[in-house]
C-alpha cells in the first residue's frame, strides 16, 4: 500500500489534467502495432522480340498521269457534235468531236476523180509507147518521137502517183474530222461548244478541245534530300541494299486521309543528277490503280526502304525512359530485382521501339508500372509471353514484302 502511493504521488504533484493525459499516451503507446513496409511494386514484364526489320524513309509525293493528252483538231471547221460525257472515263479510239465532215468529203470525191483522169491519162501514155517497138526498126517513127512517147509514159505514171497521195491526203482529213481518244483514261470538260469553227495546224496552233489523262497506272514523284542520296548510295554499294536504278525497289503511299499505307508500287526512275537550288534529286514511282482511287493532283506520302533487311530487338515504347540524353529501361533480375539499364535506341516500328545496343533477347524489361519502380527495388512482376508483333508491312511486287516498316518522324534516340 505504500509502494503504490509512492508510485503515484509524483503523477498527483502534476495536476489531475496532467497526469490523466500521460496516462492516456502510455495506454495508447502500450496498444499501437509496429510499423509494416509497403508491399513491393506490381509491373508487368516482357522480353524483347527479335525480329527481322526494315527501315522505311517517308516523303511527300505528288501523283501525276503517266499520259496526260490535249485534245486539238488537225482539221479547220465547224464543231457539230460532241459525242462524250464530262469527266467520265473514256476508251482509246471512243468518239469525242465531230467537224462537218462535208468540205472534206467533197475535196475527197474530187481527189479521186483526178486519180481515175491520171489512170487514163496513163492508159493513153502506154499504148503510144507500146507502138514504138513496132515503129522505130522499120524508120516510120523518129528516135525523138519514140523518146518523147516514153516521157509521156513517165510522166503519166507520176502523175498517177501524185493523184493517189492526193486521195490518201483528202481521206486523211476527212478522218481527222472525226477525232477520237488518243489513250484510255478520265476527260475533262469541253473547251468548245457545239457550232463554233475550231482551228486545226500543228503542235499547239490548233485549238484547245479538251484534255484526257491516264489513270491506271499512275506516277508518284517525290524529291529525296542529299544525305538520303548518298545513303542510298552508300548501301548499294555495300550491297545493304540495291539502287532504284536497277531494282524496282518497292514503295507503300498513302493519301492524306489514310493512315495505312495500302497503296503498293514500285520504284521506276531516279534522275540523273540533283537540283543545285534545292540540293534534292527527284525520283518517281509506278502505282497500280485499278480502282481509280488515285488521281492526278493529289499529294500523298510515299515510304521507301531506307535501309536494307536487320536483325533487331523490340520493345515496347512505353518501356523507354529518358534520364537527361540517356535513354534506359529497367529490367528484373532472377533475384526479383529492378535494374537500371542503359540502352542505345532505333527507330519507332508499329510501337515498338528498336534497341541497338543494351538488352539480350532473354532479360525481362518492365513495360508497364515503371513509375513506381527505383534501381535495387524489389518488384511484383507478372510475366507477359510476349509482346504484339509489329503488323508486317507488305512491298511491290515484284519485290518480295519487306517485314516492317519505319518512317523518320517516327525516329527516335
Amino acid at each position: 500500500m505504500l509502494r503504490h502511493r509512492a508510485s503515484v504521488a509524483p503523477l498527483a504533484r502534476l495536476g489531475n489534467s496532467t497526469s490523466a493525459g500521460l496516462l492516456l499516451l502510455l495506454a495508447c503507446a502500450c496498444g499501437q502495432p509496429p510499423a509494416q513496409a509497403p508491399p513491393p511494386p506490381k509491373v508487368t514484364v516482357v522480353q524483347p522480340i527479335e525480329q527481322e526489320v526494315t527501315e522505311w524513309d517517308e516523303y511527300t509525293a505528288r501523283l501525276e498521269a503517266i499520259e496526260s493528252v490535249e485534245v486539238r483538231p488537225r482539221v479547220s471547221g465547224y464543231l457539230q457534235s460532241i459525242h462524250f460525257k464530262e469527266g467520265a472515263i473514256v476508251a482509246k479510239g471512243d468518239l469525242l468531236f465531230l467537224i462537218d465532215p462535208r468540205p472534206y468529203e467533197a475535196a475527197s470525191r474530187r481527189a479521186e476523180a483526178e486519180l481515175q483522169l491520171a489512170k487514163v491519162r496513163l492508159s493513153l501514155a502506154k499504148k503510144n509507147f507500146a507502138r514504138v517497138a513496132d515503129l522505130l526498126p522499120s524508120h516510120a517513127i523518129s528516135q525523138e518521137e519514140a523518146d518523147l512517147r516514153e516521157s509521156n509514159l513517165r510522166q503519166a505514171e507520176a502523175a498517177v502517183l501524185e493523184a493517189q497521195a492526193a486521195l490518201d491526203a483528202a481521206a486523211l482529213e476527212v478522218e481527222f474530222t472525226h477525232i477520237t481518244a488518243p489513250v484510255s483514261g478520265r476527260i475533262s470538260r469541253r473547251l468548245v461548244t457545239q457550232g463554233n469553227l475550231v482551228t486545226g495546224g500543228v503542235g499547239t496552233q490548233g485549238t484547245l478541245l479538251t484534255t484526257i489523262v491516264s489513270l491506271d497506272p499512275i506516277y508518284a514523284y517525290f524529291d529525296a534530300d542529299e544525305g538520303s542520296f548518298l545513303k542510298y548510295v552508300r548501301l548499294a554499294n555495300s550491297g545493304q541494299r540495291p539502287s532504284s536504278r536497277d531494282v524496282k525497289n518497292p514503295v507503300r503511299v498513302a493519301l492524306a486521309d489514310e493512315s495505312d499505307f495500302s497503296h503498293l508500287g514500285y520504284m521506276d526512275f531516279v534522275d540523273n543528277q540533283l537540283d543545285r537550288g534545292t540540293g534534292t534529286i527527284i525520283g518517281r514511282a509506278v502505282l497500280p490503280n485499278p480502282d481509280l482511287t488515285l488521281a492526278p493532283g493529289l499529294f500523298a506520302r510515299l515510304r521507301l526502304p531506307g535501309t536494307g533487311p536487320y536483325h533487331a530487338l523490340l520493345v515496347p515504347d512505353e518501356a523507354v525512359g529518358t534520364d537527361q540524353a540517356q535513354k534506359f529501361v529497367f529490367v528484373v533480375d532472377a533475384e526479383g530485382k529492378a535494374q537500371y539499364r542503359p540502352v542505345t535506341t532505333g527507330r519507332l516500328i508499329d510501337g515498338l521501339r528498336v534497341i541497338r545496343d543494351g538488352l539480350t533477347a532473354q532479360d525481362w524489361v518492365i513495360a508497364a508500372g515503371t513509375q513506381r519502380v527505383r534501381p535495387g527495388v524489389t518488384v511484383e512482376a507478372e510475366r507477359r509471353a510476349n509482346v504484339p508483333q509489329p503488323t508486317a508491312q507488305t512491298g511491290a511486287p515484284p519485290t518480295p514484302s519487306p517485314p516492317a516498316q519505319v518512317t523518320p518522324a517516327q525516329a527516335g534516340g
